[in-house]
């Protein structure tokens, strides 16, 4: 993220609503997503139909909003193998809220600040001081601690899930941040949820692993997990143009926090004191370790 972005003074707090708004409807699909795998939907399936969703979203908005400047040939490809690593992020985080209690597979995933800033210094994109260091590895205990402190054996399918979709979550940030920074992100947005579908799709076909959500109640929350889930999207972006990437990033930290409550009310999810102590500690340093950059 951009060093020249200054912290969040008190008086652009107004400003960050869609920030704020972003975090709330990515909370309402972690959420909601559990709610359909409870009802037998498998997380490929759901990965294909959300994706379907988003690119009939994404028309929608496109269409609302001023023509714009198109990309290169070269921006096109960049924009569409962006879509394949997004198949794989989309993927690991459903496949791990499919197995893992929501507080859980959500820190679990949010690891990718934490691994984005370290492979941005191993790259040479950015610096990464002894503080920021310190403070990832602070972040990284957190972690340790939540899952280690867990009452019952954790699938570690869904944990390698989330680490797999937060790998893929790196690799789609600094790409973006070494190749498109310039770039539309309508249209990447566009070209990569495009390309996406169709890979996750056609897995699908391959494996013939359909398996829809079931009965109205079921496809009712698909819908609203789908619609919440792009208008995040729509929200996030939204925000970066308005108060910038980096005091964007800092409030996407409340969603694990807004997550892990939205799974206490609805579905009933607990964690222990100890397990508390560790997503407290996480998030705190996530904050601290995006400032320490």
């Amino acid at each position: 993220m951009p060093r020249s972005d200054p912290a969040l003074p008190g008086a652009q707090w107004r400003a960050s609503g869609a920030g704020l708004a972003a975090a709330g409807l990515w909370c309402i699909a972690d959420v909601t997503s559990k709610l359909v795998f409870l009802t037998g939907a498998g997380a490929l399936t759901v990965a294909t139909l959300r994706g379907v969703v988003a690119i009939i979203f994404m028309l929608v908005w496109m269409g609302l909003t001023p023509a714009a400047v198109a990309l290169s040939r070269r921006d096109v490809a960049i924009a569409l193998f962006l879509g394949v690593l997004f198949a794989g992020n989309v993927l690991g985080v459903y496949t791990a809220l499919a197995s893992l209690p929501v507080p859980i597979a959500i820190l679990a995933y949010f690891i990718y600040p934490l691994l984005t800033g370290i492979a941005g210094a191993v790259l040479g994109l950015e610096r990464l001081e002894l503080r920021g260091g310190a403070v990832a590895l602070v972040a990284f205990g957190g972690l340790a601690l939540m899952i280690g402190a867990s009452p019952t054996a954790l699938d570690p399918l869904g944990l390698l899930a989330a680490f797999a979709g937060a790998a893929m979550r790196v690799a789609m940030l600094l790409l973006t941040r070494a190749r498109l920074a310039r770039a539309d992100v309508r249209l990447t947005t566009w070209y990569s949820s495009l390309s996406s579908t169709v890979v996750l799709a056609a897995l699908l076909l391959a494996t013939h692993a359909w398996q829809p959500p079931v009965g109205t109640g079921g496809i009712a929350v698909f819908v609203l997990m789908a619609v919440t889930s792009a208008a995040g999207v729509a929200a996030m972006l939204a925000s970066a143009a308005r108060i910038g990437a980096f005091r964007t990033a800092l409030l996407m930290n409340f969603e694990p926090v807004i997550s892990t409550i939205g799974a206490m009310v609805v579905l009933g999810d607990t964690l222990t004191l100890t397990q508390y102590a560790g997503a407290a500690i996480m998030v705190t340093a996530l904050c601290a370790f995006q400032l320490a950059r």
